[in-house]
């Protein structure tokens, strides 16, 4: 019952965000296309609900990933607010927004592979564990660049605000490298706290 209500919980934030992020955002076909993964998200997890709920770690991250795409939908990753204040603060040349968005891209991931990985059994050496969760990571950032080139070859133009590159021509290689570092840093920063609620939640469900 309390798993249950924790995660509706956190459902209902997420909708709330989502709510929020539709009304007016910048620009509706942005936000579709910013949202769109959330929205699959949320439709995995609901379908595969009863028969595999992840860690309390994992969904609060998965439902803080959510709220990163619902605002950069809102507002476009290039013109969210508060990272504007930071950009002119610093005397930067750019909103780093997307920043956060391709670290979460990397972090949030890597302990949703980790979580399937370790509970299905995949490995029979653990040690090869972080290598094979950094290199998913890796593809699935490399997959999403590959969705924006699409986007920006069938648009052109147009999908300027869904690239959200302000103009810098490394942006698809900064953004995967950021991607990296976010694996990198959860799997050498987190290991111990998920394993903990790994351990806790396989002896719930043995016992049931």
């Amino acid at each position: 019952m309390r798993t249950t209500s924790f995660h509706l919980t956190l459902l209902a934030v997420v909708l709330t965000v989502l709510l929020w992020s539709v009304v007016r955002p910048y620009e509706y076909g942005t936000w579709w296309m910013e949202v769109t993964p959330a929205l699959i998200g949320l439709i995995v997890l609901a379908a595969v609900y009863k028969r595999f709920q992840f860690t309390p770690l994992v969904c609060v991250l998965i439902a803080i990933h959510m709220m990163i795409l619902m605002v950069g939908g809102h507002y476009t990753y290039a013109r969210v607010p508060l990272f504007d204040w930071i950009r002119d603060a610093l005397g930067a040349t750019r909103n780093d927004y997307d920043r956060v968005g391709h670290f979460a891209q990397g972090f949030v991931p890597a302990l949703i592979a980790r979580e399937i990985l370790l509970r299905l059994g995949v490995l029979s050496r653990r040690r090869w564990l972080p290598f094979l969760v950094v290199c998913i990571c890796l593809a699935i950032s490399v997959s999403y660049e590959f969705i924006e080139w699409g986007a920006a070859l069938a648009m052109g133009k147009g999908a300027d605000d869904f690239l959200g590159t302000q103009g810098d021509i490394w942006d698809t290689q900064e953004d995967m490298f950021t991607a990296l570092i976010g694996a990198v840093c959860a799997v050498t920063f987190f290991t111990r706290w998920h394993d903990r609620q790994l351990e806790r939640l396989m002896g719930s469900c043995a016992k049931e």
